[in-house]
């Protein structure tokens, strides 16, 4: 028999490993015998490194793939606005070329004295007023932006209406033709260092004189010229638009000719250093 004094002690000891064993016991599961051989024909290491929990905090452990790297940013991304909408209102004054309203999509369609840009854009051609319509006869649902001459007119026109181009100009009164007098003479204005004479031919229209109005002036020595390559069959060439060679051979001789006054300007300064 244990004294008391030796008793207290090992009865502390068992009721402060008491629930340790009992967890254990509980946790303990039967193995099978292909585990069981498993198990001891395994190499258990003696001692297992352990990481100190003071370098915890500072590990780092990554559980993405490469794929889902973007998708962190995906909810984050606000770019700027693009300036969409009307940019001028009904009945406001336009010009060629100012932009009226702007769109993603063909919300509106060009109408009358307006057209559309490769980005849907809308703008002017022709300066004017700016109207917003439908017209059922052309399309029973799409909207139309168009350009008016006059502040008070409306857009759609009837389909039998003329149509109407303004152009930049103003209409203004015909004027009445003033029927010439055919006995006034022009004045002369005197004779020059070439003794060539102006303004000495009458007003009148001859077969095969000068076709002149009362009070012009001019140069008889021109006219002779102008009348010598009549008569030689000589007149200049009309103006063609497509006439791409014309165009290169101007172009060739206008480089030719800057060449040319580039290398006489340098000349020029050589001379002048040379002295």
């Amino acid at each position: 028999m244990l004294q008391p004094r030796l008793l207290a002690p090992l009865r502390g000891l068992e009721r402060a490993f008491a629930p340790s064993l009992r967890s254990a016991q509980q946790a303990y599961q039967p193995q099978s015998l292909f585990q069981r051989t498993l198990s001891a024909n395994m190499a258990i290491p003696k001692a297992m490194p352990s990481i100190s929990s003071s370098l915890l905090p500072f590990s780092q452990v990554r559980f993405a793939s490469h794929a889902s790297q973007g998708t962190a940013n995906r909810h984050s991304r606000d770019p700027a606005g693009k300036r969409l909408g009307a940019k001028r209102t009904g009945g406001e004054y336009v010009v060629p070329g100012c932009i009226i309203f702007k769109q993603r999509g063909s919300k509106w369609f060009p109408g009358e004295n307006c057209a559309m840009g490769r980005d849907h854009t809308i703008y002017a051609t022709q300066a004017g007023y700016v109207r917003y319509y439908l017209d059922p006869e052309r399309h029973p649902e799409r909207r139309y932006i168009g350009i008016v001459f006059d502040k008070n007119e409306k857009l759609p026109h009837p389909r039998n209406a003329p149509s109407r181009r303004k152009l930049n100009m103003v209409a203004t009164p015909r004027a009445e033709p003033v029927d010439m007098q055919p006995d006034l003479k022009v004045s002369v204005a005197g004779v020059n260092a070439g003794n060539t004479q102006v303004a000495s031919v009458e007003a009148v229209n001859t077969e095969d004189g000068p076709q002149l109005r009362p009070g012009y002036m001019y140069r008889e020595a021109n006219w002779i010229i102008g009348r010598a390559a009549e008569k030689a069959g000589i007149f200049a060439k009309p103006y063609d638009r497509g006439n791409r060679w014309l165009a290169w051979r101007k172009r060739q001789a206008r480089a030719e000719r800057a060449a040319q006054m580039k290398s006489l300007k340098n000349k020029k300064k050589a001379s002048k250093k040379a002295k």
